[in-house]
């Protein structure tokens, strides 16, 4: 069943590639004698009027045949101005290129076709802006974005998609905040994206999340009236007062309305569970409580008068053995500040650690009223993989507990000023990453093993589909354009090689001689076998390190 889902799919990206060559002849009135989908025995063949219609048993290629001159196929006079040979050079040209065209066209309409699925989208809500960004004291959290220069929004994924468009240039949003439109200019910020390969995207941001933080809370002090009443770092508030609590923002507004009467708290505190589910993982389990909070009468905010702050800095866990373990930081502690700077949020902890990844860094946190140091140097990691490397990386030992709360989904925003865009640019990332493969190849800095042949397209097919049929769309958009960018390589045999011809032709003003296209066609065809050897050889390696693996795990098991 699967080899037969296999053929199916691949057919289909066959037939999309061929139709392309066979739409534009026929508009041209060049005669098609074959539109073939596979190789081999032809297990389905039907008859047009002038053109035949089969499907091969092997559904690893396809050809459309048109009647052309200088064949062993007698032309008959009528037909003479209907062969290939016989259109000028720009309608053969369109009549190659359309083929390797439509098989880059086409998955423009899967992803659509799987963005245009999705029903459920984040709201265009601002729910933590991170200081020190672009968007800082200009947005606010709870800030809905209605429109980007003038284009309206339903989303923030279109939002975000308009941000990182605008690198450096300054976008206009029309956002509603406290029963009322205002108007805010942002310049977002210049960023470069590394996406391997040696490719780089200059991107836009301005330091906003969608999502608002969890009642979260950390405790600054046992001596506060949050300790004392039994609140712990890490609690999660659900009600004050009977009143329920979703949000940090939540928690403050019912604290800050409050003048010193004592009002019962309901919380969940996470109890770590060690080696849970038969030693697969650690996980944390909540218990309820509930206790009795009288916030003092004086201060400013909630931390003054009840020790209440957000969780957002206290470590949550610290890996052993990495840099942070071992210079003291652990699991609780409240991070203050990096190089003598305060942080407010962890995003900006995380940030100053890596603004020089290779240099030392020193850290001051809070462990209950003690305050400790230490110099810090992160472990960089290089991530690499068989397309290349990326810039290191700093690794990050100690983590927090980003808990947020999501936004009442949205509807799906409209097709053409999102899906589509965005079905475009998803193509054209593609385009891109595949290109720069091609090319690290070609310069010998991509090794040929990365390569791989019908087995591995098999593989991904067969593991996209047991997702589901948005993945299986997805890579068959990859798989496509794989298809029809190769096609473009100016090999004799491919379509890039008839349109290298092509062009040799429109410059000398005389085609080139029949013999000589025949001899590189056939080191064309050499070529492509030794490359498919190639790919077949990796595939079967691939193959068997992946059984090995297994066996191993077998044995060792």
């Amino acid at each position: 069943m699967d080899l037969v889902y296999f053929a199916i799919v691949v057919s289909v990206l066959i037939f999309v590639h061929e139709l392309g060559h066979f739409f534009w002849a026929k508009l041209f009135g060049v005669k098609v004698l074959t539109f073939s989908i596979g190789f081999g025995p032809k297990i389905i063949r039907l008859r047009g009027r002038e053109t035949e219609y089969c499907i091969g048993l092997l559904p690893l290629g396809g050809f459309v045949k048109m009647l052309e001159e200088n064949r062993q196929e007698p032309v008959l006079p009528e037909d003479q101005s209907r062969t290939f040979d016989a259109q000028p050079v720009y309608k053969r040209a369109i009549i190659v290129l359309a083929g390797p065209a439509m098989s880059i066209f086409f998955p423009v309409l899967l992803y659509l076709a799987v963005l245009a699925g999705e029903s459920d989208f984040t709201p265009p809500t601002v729910g933590v802006v991170l200081p020190n960004h672009a968007a800082f004291g200009l947005l606010e959290p709870g800030d809905r974005v209605l429109e980007v220069d003038g284009v309206r929004i339903g989303t923030f994924a279109e939002l975000s998609r308009a941000v990182r468009k605008s690198p450096g240039k300054e976008v206009l949003l029309k956002v509603f905040r406290d029963n009322e439109h205002v108007e805010v200019r942002i310049t977002p910020e210049e960023r470069i994206e590394y996406r391997g390969l040696g490719l780089e995207d200059r991107v836009g941001a301005i330091g906003i999340k969608p999502r608002r933080p969890a009642a979260v809370v950390g405790i600054v002090d046992q001596r506060s009236q949050a300790f004392r009443a039994g609140l712990r770092t890490f609690d999660v508030i659900t009600e004050v007062r009977g009143q329920p609590v979703s949000t940090y923002a939540d928690l403050v507004k019912l604290i800050s309305e409050n003048r010193g009467e004592t009002v019962p708290v309901t919380y969940l505190r996470p109890t770590r569970v060690p080696g849970a589910l038969g030693q697969l993982s650690d996980m944390h389990v909540y218990s309820s409580g509930l206790v009795a909070l009288t916030p003092e009468t004086t201060g400013e905010g909630i931390t003054e008068r009840t020790g209440i702050e957000l969780a957002d800095l206290y470590v949550a866990d610290v890996q052993p053995d990495s840099p942070e373990h071992r210079a003291g930081l652990r699991a609780g502690d409240r991070i203050i500040s990096v190089d003598d700077v305060d942080v407010a949020t962890w995003a900006t902890y995380q940030e100053r650690m890596s603004a020089a990844p290779l240099s030392s860094h020193k850290v001051i946190w809070r462990r209950g009223r003690e305050r400790l140091s230490a110099i810090m140097l992160l472990r960089d990691e290089v991530l690499a993989d068989e397309y290349g490397s990326r810039p290191a990386q700093p690794v990050y030992g100690a983590q927090n507990w980003p808990l947020t709360v999501p936004e009442k989904s949205v509807g799906r925003p409209s097709i053409w000023n999102y899906a589509l865009p965005a079905a475009v640019d998803e193509t054209m990332d593609v385009i891109r990453f595949i290109v720069a493969g091609i090319r690290e190849i070609a310069e010998g800095k991509l090794s040929l093993s990365t390569i791989g042949g019908p087995i591995t397209v098999y593989d991904v097919i067969m593991q996209e589909r047991q997702k589901g049929p948005s993945y299986l769309l997805w890579a068959m958009a990859v798989i496509s354009i794989n298809l029809g960018l190769i096609n473009l390589l100016p090999i004799p045999a491919l379509d890039g090689g008839h349109l290298l011809f092509l062009g040799i032709e429109a410059l000398v003003r005389r085609p080139v001689p029949l013999r000589i296209r025949e001899l590189l066609s056939l080191f064309g065809l050499i070529a492509l076998v030794t490359l498919m050897g190639f790919a077949l050889k990796n595939d079967i390696e691939h193959r068997w390190d992946i059984l090995n693996a297994q066996f191993q795990e077998l044995v060792g098991d």
